[in-house]
């Protein structure tokens, strides 16, 4: 039995043929030399959902409609017929009061998808399914961005940063600190000096004053390494799929704008349908600053308000968005939107959102910091943009669209206000 030794493709297809046979975990891996644990292992961590029906039957996964014991009928106005029972099609799930979500217990267990189950054809649940080519997609994607960036965690760096930052505005050197700091740090001189050349410190090169003034040397700058399996089951392709279901539901945009590299930068939230664009300014591009704006507005807008306003979430690969489950559940686990993410190198994918940014760049210039302003100057800079009329909308502005569609009081609570046609400013001195 080989050790040591990654799945390949050949043997992921086994794997995918013997569990349509039923195979059990011990006799797969006898076949392809491996123990059943890793066989386990494989199928549960990349495993795909499917949200299909059955044979006559939609995608439904209420606990009612399970049990044959559902008689709702007409909750929505999608349907003709007021005699048609709602279960048929699949869509009273988002309406029902009395939807109880229920997936299928033999999930739980051996062989944890639905392959070689002979149920799956009249089953209208959701189901999980291991496609070898997919699994195989997922493995090299995490595997070669898991030997990019900087491996360390955002609380691991924020630890490292008090120590040695402030040691280091006081004159003193990376070699003296790692001296007398060896047990707080735990990490060699090279590897200081490798962060701070990469900007992770609030401490720059600017207070090493040898550094300043050798020829720094061509390297490639290293980002702050990110776990790529939080996009499993987030990419663009599950986002296209989960949209050609739920055709009805509006989309945000969300990305970054820096101004100065290692200073402060925006968070930008862009409602597709209506054009709109909201701007929150943070004090670094970490995960955690983004995570407490939606935090911040999940409370002050209600659960309610927040789950209508924000269903669908479409970031891109940046490091401040890799954590989706805190932005996805709230502290009770209960589930406040569904975040998705663009495929690398692709703004294409979130267009929408990137062409609206050359809107803030009339105002405020590339290269500008961002720490200057206040968040009241990016709300004022904000509603000049949202009341500026687009041809697209109608010649309407994203403002009134928005105010249409969901009132003037959420925009208020945004901190967004009409500007006047003639008044508004699209220039730098907007902010001066």
């Amino acid at each position: 039995m080989s050790k040591q030794r990654h799945l390949t493709i050949d043997e992921r297809i086994i794997i995918e043929t013997e569990l349509r046979k039923r195979s059990s975990f011990k006799s797969i891996g006898t076949l392809i030399g491996k123990d059943c644990t890793t066989i386990s292992k494989e199928i549960r961590a990349h495993r795909t959902s499917e949200k299909t029906g059955a044979f006559g039957k939609a995608f439904n996964d209420c606990l009612n409609n399970y049990n044959h014991s559902c008689n709702q009928r007409h909750i929505c106005d999608r349907c003709t017929s007021p005699k048609r029972l709602c279960w048929s099609c699949g869509k009273c799930i988002d309406n029902c009061i009395a939807y109880v979500k229920f997936s299928c217990p033999k999930l739980n267990r051996f062989p944890y998808v639905c392959n070689g189950c002979p149920d799956k054809s009249r089953c209208s649940l959701e189901k999980f399914f291991y496609r070898a080519y997919k699994a195989q997609n997922e493995y090299d994607l995490i595997k070669s961005e898991s030997r990019s960036g900087i491996a360390i965690s955002e609380e691991e760096l924020k630890q490292l940063d008090d120590v040695i930052s402030p040691l280091l505005r006081k004159g003193q050197s990376l070699h003296h600190i790692s001296i007398y700091h060896a047990d707080e740090t735990m990490k060699s001189e090279r590897t200081l000096y490798k962060y701070v050349n990469n900007g992770l410190f609030s401490a720059k090169n600017l207070d090493m004053p040898r550094t300043v003034r050798m020829r720094p040397r061509k390297t490639k700058s290293s980002s702050l390494k990110v776990d790529k399996s939080c996009r499993i089951g987030r990419t663009f392709q599950d986002f296209q799929q989960y949209m050609a279901e739920n055709r009805d539901i509006p989309v945000c945009q969300i990305d970054s704008v820096e101004g100065v590299k290692g200073s402060s930068v925006l968070l930008t939230i862009h409602f597709v349908q209506q054009e709109l664009q909201l701007a929150f300014l943070r004090k670094a591009n970490d995960s955690q600053s983004v995570i407490n704006i939606f935090e911040r507005l999940y409370f002050e807008l209600r659960p309610d308000i927040f789950i209508e306003t924000f269903p669908i979430l479409l970031a891109d690969n940046g490091s401040e968005f890799s954590n989706p489950k805190a932005i996805e559940f709230d502290s009770q686990g209960n589930r406040r939107t569904q975040m998705f993410y663009c495929d690398a190198n692709a703004p294409y994918q979130k267009g929408s959102c990137e062409n609206n940014h050359e809107m803030i760049r009339r105002i405020i210039p590339k290269g500008t910091d961002l720490g200057k302003y206040t968040q009241d100057q990016i709300s004022l800079m904000m509603s000049h943009i949202n009341s500026y009329a687009r041809k697209s909308l109608g010649n309407k502005s994203p403002y009134e669209i928005f105010a249409f569609m969901y009132g003037e009081e959420l925009l208020k609570k945004f901190g967004i206000q009409f500007i006047p046609a003639d008044e508004i400013i699209l220039k730098p001195e907007l902010l001066k």
